[in-house]
């Protein structure tokens, strides 16, 4: 099989996850599938200079200049007060808000990692949501499951992850859902969430939380995921319409 993703023949490969999710927006288990030993939460950096070459700035720091609680159900509207979903903008410690889904310099890392706990990284899947506008035909050739949203369905080696956040044609669409065949871990993101997470074994957490290039933090799968779910933090003031307004738009 060569390093580029392919579609794949049937949704099949895709069935234990959608049976291991939980709840629509409810916890880690809304984003990734019940039933691995441990959950990890990599956090999306915020950004701070010109957007052709901003320098990343890591939550622990953002935490810190606000005085607030840094642990692994944070939020950032809880930590700056202010609303990324709302268009507001970023307080004054950094100028950009991070990326959704995941940006392409911390996929490399994260899957260099992962290939080193799977004993089949030679055959894996990626599951891209159907509703960017911009996806390149071999996405969209591809079999579509459900989770939520739904999603194309593709396979190939775990390289294929790595060189497919060189190439321009996948703009900045890393997958949604990756996982590999023997399914020793999956990797998921929401389409409107500024965390990724990864459920996994313990000695694959250990290396994700040691990695230099990933901000990274173990959490219990029944943390809360929506932008109100702090737990730690003082939460701005809201109605509850405003609350429903804030939960994350994926799986149902």
């Amino acid at each position: 099989m060569g390093t580029r993703v392919t579609p794949a023949r049937d949704t099949r490969a895709a069935e234990w996850v959608v049976d291991g999710l939980r709840g629509f927006g409810d916890s880690v288990l809304s984003v990734v599938p019940a039933g691995l030993p441990t959950y990890v939460r990599v956090f999306h950096p915020a950004y701070r200079g010109p957007l052709a070459d901003p320098a990343p700035v890591r939550w622990a720091e953002i935490a810190e200049t606000h005085g607030k609680r840094y642990h692994a159900g944070m939020q950032l509207s809880a930590v700056t007060g202010r609303i990324q979903f709302w268009n507001e903008r970023p307080p004054a410690d950094f100028d950009w808000w991070p990326k959704m889904p995941m940006p392409r310099d911390l996929v490399m890392p994260l899957a260099a990692i992962l290939a080193r706990h799977t004993n089949t990284a030679d055959r894996c899947w990626f599951a891209t949501w159907e509703g960017y506008g911009d996806l390149p035909d071999d996405v969209r050739q591809a079999p579509i499951f459900g989770a939520g949203h739904r999603f194309h369905l593709q396979t190939g080696p775990i390289t294929a992850v790595m060189e497919r956040t060189t190439d321009p044609s996948y703009a900045d669409h890393s997958p949604n859902i990756w996982w590999p065949d023997d399914h020793a871990w999956c990797v998921a993101g929401e389409i409107d969430l500024d965390s990724t997470y990864v459920a996994c074994d313990k000695p694959c957490a250990q290396e994700l939380l040691s990695a230099p290039e990933l901000e990274a933090l173990r959490i219990d799968s029944a943390t809360g995921i929506d932008i109100a779910s702090d737990a730690l933090n003082p939460q701005p003031e809201l109605d509850w319409k405003q609350q429903r307004r804030l939960r994350p738009t994926g799986r149902r």
